[in-house]
Parts: structure tokens; sequence; C-alpha cells
């Protein structure tokens, strides 16, 4: 899936999988676990992490769940080689940046994490007594769960992401029917567009716990793909439909990917990320979409003929009172295009209409 979120998540994600069950890694570090030994594993051998590196030993063999294990027993950090296929070094000494900020409190881990954050670069702490598992990237940290645990976690959000995409279903189809009765308020975008955000926040964190599951996550995977299905390209549509010109659609949704929780459920900002001429505290003021979410549902339309047809007629009110003839003299819009588009924005009317009164 897609993420709209920021490379610090990508980062985590890509650390998560290379630890996944199913993995050697994860296979390895199981094994240091059920041992009761610690382990600080950096998962790079780059110069930078090799000029942070004091003593130890260099081992510069292929890595194996088995090797991994016993190396562990010493006291020192393991240095693994990017693309986990070799461990380079063992019982190495790190010397981070003392000045990189941490919030942990354990020596292994707050080394763990100062390696991450000042070196860029994804490490794997496992605590001796509790057997706490952590994953440190680009500032970020993940407790590794137990596997039912996390299955039943992913579960949960599931069941939220679905009533979610209920609401967000429901906030959409009442846009399409007050738009095809000019009618539609800032109010009633901006409740799309925050739900989309709401949406897209669940199905990122459960696209984290697949990614973390690995190999038991192919339900999950399936049950997610159908959920979200085609969400941020409708998103993307009711965007592209009242964000004025010179303002990027993509640059609206990053900015709600910005706000914080408790921030994303204020529909002011919502309309603020809009980017719209006027007052955008100003819910109730009507506005009026471009028409392309609608041109979008006609088959074999292309983008820029979209793209072309909205700008024609300067909005949707116009297109829907667009014959055929007038579709045509559009560039590059054929009679058959033309037909196709005016029986869409007619069954999408029709349909609007009717869902609203029933």
């Amino acid at each position: 899936m897609e993420t709209r979120f920021g490379s610090a998540n990508e980062e985590m994600r890509r650390a998560l999988a290379r630890v996944a069950p199913g993995t050697p890694l994860r296979d390895g570090i199981e094994r240091v676990v059920r041992s009761k030994a610690g382990a600080l594993l950096v998962l790079d051998d780059g110069p930078d992490v090799l000029s942070i590196c004091s003593g130890g030993f260099l081992v510069d063999a292929p890595y194996s769940p088995q090797r991994l294990s016993e190396l562990a027993k010493m006291d020192g950090a393991i240095i693994i080689s990017g693309d986990g296929g070799r461990i380079a070094r063992a019982n190495v000494h790190l010397v981070p940046d003392p000045t990189v900020p941490t919030s942990e409190t354990g020596t292994r881990h707050r080394t763990a994490e100062r390696v991450a954050r000042s070196l860029d670069v994804p490490v794997v702490s496992a605590s001796e007594e509790m057997g706490v598992i952590n994953v440190y990237a680009r500032g970020g940290k993940r407790q590794l769960q137990e596997i039912g645990r996390l299955l039943e976690r992913a579960n949960q959000a599931l069941q939220t992401l679905e009533r979610y995409k209920t609401r967000l279903d429901d906030s959409i189809a009442k846009l399409t029917a007050v738009e095809v009765e000019d009618v539609a308020t800032l109010r009633d975008v901006a409740a799309v567009v925050q739900r989309g955000e709401l949406v897209h926040r669940i199905a990122d964190e459960i696209e984290t716990m697949i990614v973390e599951l690995g190999v038991d996550a192919r339900l999950l995977r399936l049950q997610l793909d159908e959920l979200y299905g085609e969400i941020d390209n409708e998103l993307e549509h009711v965007v592209a439909d009242y964000v004025p010109d010179g303002q990027s659609v993509q640059d609206t949704l990053a900015e709600m990917s910005r706000l914080t929780d408790d921030e994303v459920h204020d529909l002011r900002l919502a309309a603020r990320a809009l980017h719209r001429i006027g007052d955008p505290d100003d819910l109730g003021q009507e506005v009026s979409p471009k028409g392309l979410r609608l041109l979008h549902r006609t088959n074999r339309l292309s983008g820029d003929s979209a793209n072309a047809i909205a700008d024609h007629f300067d909005g949707l009110s116009k297109l829907q009172r667009a014959t055929v003839d007038d579709l045509t003299a559009v560039n590059g819009v054929d009679a058959a295009t033309a037909a196709d588009v005016r029986e869409t924005i007619a069954r999408v009317t029709e349909s609007a209409i009717l869902d609203q009164y029933n």
C-alpha cells in the first residue's frame, strides 16, 4: 500500500521487514532471547558505523542464526552487513555521539537509540533480563510483540478501520448528493478530507503491523486490501475538485498528514488545508466542485481529458447541463466519449438524489 507518511515511517518498515517472523535475522534474535542473553545489533556496516566502533574483532563470515546466537554471548555489539548476509564484527564497543537525545534508561537501549538517531541506520536491541526486543530507525522506536498479541491488535485495528471507512463512505455519499444539487458547503468537503485522513492513519498502522508480522500476515493483507481499496484515489479526486489553481493535491494531503491526532479532528484545520480563497473558518460557506471526481468515474476517460473538460465548463453545475455537442467541443473529446460522460453524470446525479431521499 502506498503511504503518504514520511520517510521515517518507511525506514522503520524496512527495518521491521528485516526482523519479521520467517526471516533468518528474527530466527537468530529469538535464539538469543531464549538463551537469556542480550544483544545489540547494528544492521549496517558502512564507514559511518565502523567509525564509532572500538575494540571487538573482525568476523567477516556469512550470517547464520546459530552464529549470531553464539556471538551474542559476548557483551559487545554485533555489526551485520546492510544486506543481512554477513556478520562483519562482534564484541564491539560503540561510541555514538553522547549529545544525541535518548529517552531510554538501560545502557544497551540508550546506545541503540543514539546510534540509530546519529547515523540513520537501523539498530536492534534485546534486553538480557526481560527479553524485550526494540527496533530503532530514523528516530523512531518499535517494540516487537509476541505474534499472537500482534495479530489480536491488528484484527482490532481492522474492525476500527471498517467503522471509520463506513463513516467516510457516508461523508462521500453526502458530498456527492449536495454537489449535484449545487448546495455543497466547505463543511461537507472538510468532513471528507478529515475522515479520509483518519482512515489513512489507521490503514497505515495496520500496514506496519503486516510488515512486522512477516509470513504470518497473509490474511491481514487480503483484508486490508479489500477494505482500503481505492480510498486514496477517491480522496485525491475530492481534494482536486476544490483546491485552487496553484495548490497541489499532494501538498494538501501532506499538510493533513502533519497534523497531530488531536488536530486532525478539527474540521477547520482540514478546511484550511484546502487553501481556498475566503475565510477557511466559515464552514457554512457554499463551495462548487470542478467536477473532476464525477468525470473520473467515466470509463476510458483519461486524466488529461477529464482536466480539459473540467477547465472548459468551469464547474460541475455547468457540466451537468452540458449536451453531447457541448462536450465534443472540448479538444480531444469525441462523440462516444461525450456520450459516456453524459451518461455517467446523469447516472451519478440520479443515484445521489435517490440515495438522499431513501
